[in-house]
C-alpha cells in the first residue's frame, strides 16, 4: 500500500489498498523494513506482521550475527540468518548475495527452531549462489582480532565474533569463497579454502586450522544445501516481474551500524541501509517500494561506541530490567538511555522512510517523566549534522525535550484510542519531529500486540 504524508493533521493517506502489490512499469515493489537505531529494535515482528501476506521474504546482507526474535501463538523463534518470514508457510524465504553464511550456523538455527514447531522450513528456503561463506576459521580470527586490538589499543570494537568481518575482508579482497564455489569442482574448492586458511595463518601465526576436518564437514554440508540453491538474480528478476507478488525484504543490524553511515569503527562490515537491498538482491532502485523504518520508543545498543543519549543511572536501568535488553545473539546486556531523534532522522535521510513502526512504548509505562533527544550542541551551538567523527560525536550535548509520563499499563492496548492521551502525545511528537507517519505502534512481545494506526 502507498500513501502520502500531511502534516497538518497527523495522518496518512492510503492509495491503492489491497494485499498484494500492483506491478508498476518496473514491475512489482517491494517493501523494505530497516533499523533506524543500533539494532534490536524489534525488526523481527515487523517483519513477521507484513510476512504473513507476502509471497517472497529476503535477507540482503549481514550474516548470523544478527537477530530476530519473533513470537507466534506463544512459541519464541530466534532466527539469525534465516528471514523471519521463514514461520509463514505460504511464503518462500530468499538469503540473497550479499548475506554471509556460516553453514553450520545455519542448519543449527534451522534444527533447533525446527524442535519449537517450524516445519518443513528447508523447502521454503532459497539460498543465491553468489551468497559468501563464513568459515569457522574467519569466526577464529574474529576473535584474534578483538584481542589484537585490545593489546594495540586498549580497546575493542565490540564485535560478536561470528566471523562476519573477516568473511566480508575475504569478499573484498577477492579471496573469499561462495556458495557457488562450494557447489562446484570439490577439488578445486579444497585447493582454494586451503590457500585462505594460509593467508590468514601468515597473519596469525597462532591461528590452527585442521583444513581437511572443515573440508569433509563442509562437503557434507555442501549436499544439505544443494536443493535450496538457486541463481538469486535470475530468481528476484522473475519474481519481480512475473505475475504479481507482495515482496519482503528484511534488514538485519540498523543504520548506524552501517560500514559506511554507522558510527565507524564500531559498525559492522555490511550496508544494513536501503541500498544494501539493491547489493545484496540484485534489485533495480525502481522496484524499491515501501521502506518501513524501526525504532524503540527509547534507545539501545550492544557493545561499545559513543551514546549521545544513554542513561548509566537508574533509568538506564529500569529500561534494560522492564525492556529485558539483553542480545539475541550474543547475550550480552545493551546500554539503555532516551530516544534519540537525531539518529532517527539521519537514517531517515540516508532511508527515505515511507512510515515508521515505533516498538517497545509499553516500557515507559512506568516512568514519571520521559525525555527525547531532539538536537545535539556542540561548544554551546546546535549543530545541523550528525557527527562522522566519534571523538566529536563523543563531545556532544543532547538538548532534550521532557514528557510527563502515563503511568498507565499499555500492553493490552490493540487501537489507537486504547492508548493514555498523553502515549498519545509522545507518539505524535516523535513523528511530527522525523517527518515520517507512523504506521505501528508496538506494546508488548507477541504479533497481536502491535497497534496498526493506519
Amino acid at each position: 500500500m502507498s500513501f502520502t504524508w500531511s502534516s497538518d493533521d497527523h495522518k496518512a493517506v492510503v492509495s491503492q489498498p489491497g494485499q498484494k502489490r500492483s506491478r508498476g512499469d518496473a514491475g512489482n515493489k517491494v517493501t523494505v523494513v530497516l533499523g533506524a537505531q543500533w539494532g534490536d529494535e524489534g525488526k523481527g515482528k515487523v517483519v513477521d506482521l507484513l510476512a504473513t501476506e507476502a509471497d517472497v521474504v529476503c535477507r540482503c546482507q549481514g550474516g548470523n550475527n544478527a537477530g530476530h526474535t519473533v513470537v507466534v501463538d506463544g512459541k519464541e523463534y530466534d532466527f539469525h540468518l534465516l528471514p523471519s518470514g521463514i514461520i509463514n508457510t505460504k511464503s518462500t524465504s530468499l538469503i540473497g548475495n550479499g548475506v554471509v553464511i556460516h553453514l553450520p550456523g545455519l542448519f543449527e538455527e534451522g534444527d533447533k527452531n525446527e524442535k519449537k514447531g517450524l516445519k518443513g522450513w528447508e523447502k521454503r528456503l532459497i539460498v543465491s549462489d553468489r551468497a559468501h561463506l563464513v568459515f569457522d576459521f574467519h569466526q577464529v580470527v574474529d576473535g584474534l582480532q578483538e584481542t589484537e586490538r585490545q593489546a594495540q589499543e586498549g580497546k575493542t570494537i565490540g564485535t560478536t565474533k561470528k566471523g562476519i568481518g573477516p568473511a566480508y575482508s575475504s569478499k573484498a579482497s577477492r579471496t573469499g569463497l561462495r556458495v557457488c564455489d562450494l557447489l562446484g569442482d570439490f577439488k578445486d574448492f579444497s585447493t582454494r579454502f586451503k590457500n585462505l586458511v594460509r593467508q590468514y595463518q601468515s597473519m596469525y601465526p597462532a591461528l590452527k586450522v585442521d583444513a581437511e576436518d572443515q573440508l569433509k564437514k563442509l562437503k557434507e554440508y555442501a549436499e544439505r544445501l544443494r536443493p535450496m540453491v538457486r541463481d538469486g538474480v535470475y530468481y528476484m528478476h522473475e519474481a519481480l516481474h512475473g505475475s504479481p507478488k507482495n515482496i519482503l525484504v528484511e534488514g538485519a543490524n540498523a543504520a548506524l551500524l552501517d560500514i559506511d553511515f554507522g558510527t565507524y569503527p564500531f559498525v559492522t562490515s555490511s550496508n544494513c541501509t536501503v541500498g544494501g537491498a539493491c547489493t545484496g538482491l540484485g534489485i533495480p532502485p525502481a522496484n524499491i517500494g515501501d521502506v518501513f523504518g524501526v525504532s524503540k520508543a527509547y534507545t539501545t545498543r550492544v557493545g561499545i561506541g559513543a551514546f549521545p543519549t544513554e542513561q548509566l543511572n537508574a533509568v538506564g536501568e529500569l529500561l534494560q530490567t522492564r525492556g529485558h535488553e539483553v542480545g539475541v545473539t550474543t547475550g550480552r546486556k545493551r546500554r539503555c538511555g532516551w530516544l534519540d531523534l537525531v539518529i532517527v532522522r539521519y537514517a531517515h535521510m540516508i532511508n527515505g522512510f515511507t512510515a515508521i513502526a515505533l516498538t517497545k512504548l509499553d516500557i515507559l509505562d512506568v516512568l514519571d517523566e520521559i525525555k527525547v533527544g531532539v538536537a545535539y550542541k556542540l561548544n554551546g551551538k546546535r549543530i545541523p549534522h550528525f557527527p562522522a567523527n566519534m571523538d566529536v560525536l563523543q563531545k556532544v550535548e543532547v538538548e532534550y525535550e521532557t514528557f510527563p509520563g502515563w503511568k498507565t499499563d499499555t500492553s493490552a492496548a490493540r487501537k489507537w484510542n486504547d492508548l493514555p492521551v498523553k502515549a498519545q502525545n509522545y507518539i505524535r511528537f516523535v513523528e511530527n519531529h522525523i517527518g515520517v507517519p507512523i504506521k505501528w505502534v508496538g506494546v508488548g512481545k507477541s504479533r497481536e500486540c502491535m497497534i496498526q494506526m493506519f
